[in-house]
C-alpha cells in the first residue's frame, strides 16, 4: 500500500469533498479489495470491500454478515444502531423477510402505476415550468420536489408538510455547509421520527389507503407491529424514497451538461430511456457505502475477517469496477449489460428501486421533449456526508423545445 492510500480516512466527509478517490478506489481493487482502515482521530478501524464480486459475497450472506449491528459507518463506528431487529434495513433473518412481506403490499402493482402517473404528471409539469422560464436551481426547484412527492404520496404525507421532511432530510444524512454537528443531524432524524409517530397515531384511528395503513394492520408471528417499528420505517421509506433518486437526478443534468454527445443520443432517441437510466444511477452511485458486522470469524477474498469486526461495501468503488463494466469511468447511455449495485442486492434490495426508476425515466423524458439542451449556469454546491455524494444546488439555464412545450400544452387544455 502506498502511503498516500494509508492517509486516506473514508470516516471523515470532507474527504469525499475534498479529493478525487478514484486512484485509491484503483489501487484498493487491484492490490488490496478487502482493506482494513485503521483507527483514526478515536474512531474505531473497519474493513473496506471494494470490488464487486466481494461485495455481492457480503450481500449474498447473512449467515456470516448481519446489518443488525448498523448498515451505515456513523452507526457501526458508533457500535451500533437502536433501530436493529425493528426497522427493516437493520433487520434481518425471519422478522426481516415477514416486515418485507408487509412492505411489499404498499408497493403493489396497482400503487405503483397509481404513483408512476403521477410521477409523469409532477416531472413533466416541473420541467416544463423551468423549461419556459429558462433557469432555475435544478436541485431545489425540480429534483427536490419529484422524489419527496412520489414518497410522501405513498406514506400520505399531507402536501404542506412536505418542504418540511425534505428539509430534515437532508439534514439527517447530508449537508451544505462543512462541519456540521452530528448534534445537528441527529436532532432532525429525532424530529422526523416525532412527525412520524404523529402520523402513525392518526392513521390507528382512522385508516386511509397508504403505506401507513399498512403498517398498522401489519402482524408478524400473529402479533401487530409495534409504534416505534411502524415509526422507524417510515423514517426508512422517507429517507430512502428521496435522496438516492434526488441525488441521481441532479447528477444527470450535470452529467449530461458536460457530455453533449450522450445529450444527442438521448434526445434523438437513439437510446431507450430504461437503458439510459441505469447509466445515469450507476454513474451517480449516491450513495457511497453501507455495512455489515461480521457474525462468526470467516474469509472473504482470502482475508481473514473476525467476528465483530465492521464491513463496509462500497457501491461508489463497485461501479467502477473494471472486471465488470468496460471503460468503467466513461459515461455511456447506451452501455448493456449494466450490473450497478445501485439498489444494494439480496435480501436488503432497495424496495423503491422500481420507482426510482421510473422517476429518473420521467425525467430524462420530459429534458428530451421541453428542452433543446442546457448549460450549468454557476458553481455545484456539493453536499458534505461520508455516505452519500451528489449536490444541494445546481443553477442550470434551459434551451426551451417550443414545439414540445406547445405540444404539453395542447394536451393540457384537451385534458380541462
Amino acid at each position: 500500500m502506498t502511503d498516500a492510500i494509508a492517509e486516506v480516512n473514508l470516516a471523515d466527509p470532507q474527504t469525499f469533498h475534498r479529493q478525487d478517490l478514484t486512484g485509491y478506489w484503483k489501487e484498493l481493487r487491484a492490490q488490496s479489495p478487502v482493506h482494513w482502515h485503521p483507527e483514526r482521530d478515536g474512531q474505531p478501524g473497519f474493513w473496506v470491500v471494494s470490488r464487486h464480486a466481494d461485495i455481492l459475497s457480503v450481500y449474498r450472506d447473512p449467515a456470516h454478515f448481519t446489518s443488525e449491528g448498523g448498515n451505515l459507518l456513523v452507526t457501526l463506528l458508533a457500535g451500533g444502531d437502536s433501530a436493529a431487529g425493528q426497522m427493516l434495513a437493520v433487520t434481518d433473518g425471519h422478522r426481516h423477510r415477514e416486515l418485507r412481506k408487509i412492505m411489499l403490499k404498499a408497493f403493489s402493482p396497482r400503487a405503483l402505476d397509481r404513483i408512476g402517473e403521477r410521477v409523469r404528471a409532477n416531472t413533466r409539469a416541473l420541467v416544463a415550468e423551468a423549461a419556459e422560464r429558462g433557469s432555475c436551481d435544478f436541485a431545489a426547484d425540480i429534483a427536490g420536489r419529484i422524489p419527496m412527492g412520489t414518497i410522501a404520496d405513498l406514506l400520505g404525507v399531507p402536501a404542506a408538510d412536505r418542504e418540511f421532511l425534505l428539509t430534515l432530510t437532508k439534514e439527517a444524512l447530508s449537508s451544505d455547509a462543512e462541519g456540521v454537528d452530528e448534534l445537528d443531524a441527529l436532532m432532525a432524524r429525532n424530529e422526523i421520527l416525532l412527525y412520524f409517530g404523529e402520523l402513525v397515531a392518526e392513521r390507528r384511528k382512522s385508516p386511509a389507503d397508504d403505506v401507513i395503513s399498512v403498517l398498522a394492520g401489519g402482524e408478524i408471528d400473529g402479533q401487530r407491529l409495534t409504534e416505534d417499528e411502524m415509526v422507524l420505517n417510515c423514517y426508512s421509506l422517507i429517507i430512502g424514497g428521496d435522496e438516492t433518486s434526488r441525488l441521481s437526478m441532479i447528477d444527470s443534468v450535470r452529467t449530461l451538461s458536460r457530455h453533449p454527445g450522450q445529450w444527442r443520443m438521448l434526445r434523438d432517441g437513439d437510446v431507450a430511456l430504461g437503458t439510459a437510466a441505469e447509466e445515469v444511477l450507476r454513474w451517480a452511485t449516491p450513495a457511497m457505502h453501507f455495512g455489515r458486522t461480521c457474525r462468526a470469524d470467516t474469509d472473504l477474498a482470502g482475508v481473514r475477517i473476525t467476528a465483530g469486526e465492521p464491513v463496509t461495501l462500497w457501491h461508489s468503488s463497485g461501479n467502477r469496477d473494471e472486471s465488470v463494466f468496460d471503460d468503467p469511468y466513461t459515461f455511456a447511455l447506451d452501455r448493456s449489460p449494466n450490473k450497478h449495485m445501485t439498489f444494494g442486492y439480496g435480501p436488503h434490495f432497495c424496495l423503491g428501486a422500481h420507482l426510482a426508476r421510473v422517476e429518473v425515466c420521467e425525467l430524462l423524458s420530459a429534458l428530451r421533449e421541453f428542452t433543446t439542451g442546457f448549460e450549468v449556469t454557476g458553481e455545484p454546491r456539493r453536499i458534505h456526508s461520508n455516505f452519500l455524494t451528489g449536490f444541494s444546488s445546481l443553477p442550470v439555464r434551459f434551451e426551451p423545445d417550443p414545439a414540445g412545450l406547445e405540444r404539453y400544452e395542447d394536451t393540457r387544455r384537451e385534458v380541462v
